[in-house]
């Protein structure tokens, strides 16, 4: 990923190009952004020197317009740049797109951006994931090496293994979330896709640190993560989560796996099958669901055609405000809000909210009982490859397979442990990941060990052809 200067404006200019001309196919930009100006402003000797680059569209990026996936935003052009697009800029790297999203963050399909679904470069007839597919597409379909996703659920890492890239949500207050449009606070993540573990570490050394704009970011030394690349996986603990395996309903999917611990075993990996309790496993997605609604009914409730967003016409404040928020948003935001709105009344909040919080913290205590024993979590990331846009809305909801293998990765949201998807292999031509989670802080072993997967596989730096 680490460019060469002379080679610079050549390369942002036709990753540039290259967005532009796959736009038809991918849907994958929400704005395109002109690398011409930047390039004339590089600083020098920056880790990311003149590489470009995609940033999810709920990142705040100084006079470039930042919808976060909503109508409602669509003419929202901010006046200061989020942390990490500060930092980004004084490493040198250029933004060459804004990515598309799920409308405000919420959904794991990339399919309820204002302006279109995105579509999976391997197979445009399947989606990318959400919410923040528009930067897995850009990075699988070789345009940019490295794009800033956000993951408040599995966000980053669901995207990840659909499109076959790295995807990393590093530990909760590693990076700084100032200036991102926020969907639920005690769940979001700032996260990022390369094509390679090293280039995953070369990124988190640039946007690892502590930020006083941040009061949730922490003040821990930033660790030469680079170094953990030639670190041996020679007894390192792994636990196979049992739950989502017995959850797979997918042959292909468990068959790839298993010869995937295989081989992590002959490597000299201690590898064992470790058991969640069921209930809690099954709790994990309405829990999900209740706290991340109740905090984004909150955190959005300045959205209303007054204090921010496009105003729809009304006869007095109250009506401008209806017809905004009403205009402004799509259905599933509509209703994800009266949701939180009512699990947050005050007559329900005990029996509602504080219960989610109560689930969350035994499922944190449960995943702190693991990491007692093991250094890393392990599962597939997905039960399937990406899904057919078409038939998205086909799955049983509350099916095991559904609500196990498909969001159990929200998890990690839960304890903000730090928790990555590398390729894992393919079915039916399509890429399907691997998930690593690993105990708060533990990035140089959870780089370590998905490093030794990259290896396995020889799944580095994938790339497709968009047809």
């Amino acid at each position: 990923m680490v460019n060469h200067p002379a080679d610079s404006a050549a390369r942002c200019e036709e990753a540039y190009a290259k967005a532009q001309e796959l736009q038809e196919k991918l849907n994958a930009v929400i704005t395109f952004v002109d690398p011409k100006e930047q390039l004339s402003q590089l600083p020098e000797g920056g880790l990311l020197h003149g590489v470009p680059i995609a940033i999810k569209d709920n990142v705040n990026t100084k006079g470039i317009r930042t919808t976060s996936g909503s109508r409602i935003l669509s003419n929202y052009f901010p006046i200061y740049d989020a942390t990490i697009t500060k930092k980004l800029r004084e490493a040198g790297a250029v933004c060459i797109a804004k990515a598309s999203m799920d409308e405000l963050a919420m959904g794991g399909t990339n399919l309820t951006c204002f302006t279109g679904a995105a579509h999976n470069p391997w197979d445009t007839r399947r989606m990318t994931g959400g919410s923040s597919g528009g930067s897995a597409a850009l990075v699988a379909a070789g345009v940019v090496p490295m794009a800033i996703g956000s993951d408040t659920g599995d966000s980053v890492r669901k995207p990840a293994s659909y499109c076959g890239v790295v995807g990393v949500k590093p530990t909760y207050g590693r990076i700084s979330r100032y200036g991102i449009i926020p969907y639920a606070s005690s769940l979001d993540h700032v996260g990022y896709f390369t094509r390679s573990v090293e280039d995953a570490c070369i990124t988190l050394e640039v946007l690892a640190g502590r930020d006083d704009l941040d009061v949730t970011s922490s003040n821990r030394p930033v660790e030469h993560y680079t170094e953990a690349l030639n670190d041996s996986i020679q007894s390192k603990k792994i636990a196979i989560l049992g739950n989502v395996i017995d959850s797979v309903s997918n042959p292909e999917t468990v068959k790839l796996f298993n010869e995937l611990v295989e081989k992590l075993k002959a490597a000299g990996a201690v590898v064992d099958t470790y058991h969640f309790d069921d209930k809690l496993m099954r709790a994990i997605l309405p829990t999900y669901y209740t706290i991340a609604n109740c905090e984004a009914a909150s955190n959005h409730s300045n959205l209303d055609g007054i204090r921010f967003g496009v105003r729809e016409d009304g006869a007095d404040m109250q009506e401008i405000m209806t017809n905004s928020r009403t205009k402004g948003f799509g259905p599933l935001i509509r209703r994800r809000f009266v949701i939180g709105s009512y699990g947050l009344f005050e007559a329900n909040q005990e029996r509602i909210f504080r219960k989610a919080q109560k689930v969350r913290r035994l499922i944190v205590n449960a995943m702190k009982e693991c990491f007692k024993e093991y250094d890393c979590i392990l599962a597939p990331a997905s039960g399937t490859i990406a899904p057919f846009i078409d038939e998205i809305n086909n799955d049983d909801k509350l099916s095991t397979d559904y609500l196990v293998a498909e969001n159990y990765m929200a998890m990690a949201n839960f304890s903000g442990d730090p928790s990555m998807t590398v390729p894992m292999g393919f079915e039916e031509g399509c890429p399907i990941g691997v998930n690593l989670t690993c105990p708060a802080w533990h990035e140089s072993t959870m780089f370590t060990i998905a490093k030794a997967i990259e290896d396995i596989t020889g799944y580095r730096d994938l790339q497709t052809e968009v047809k």
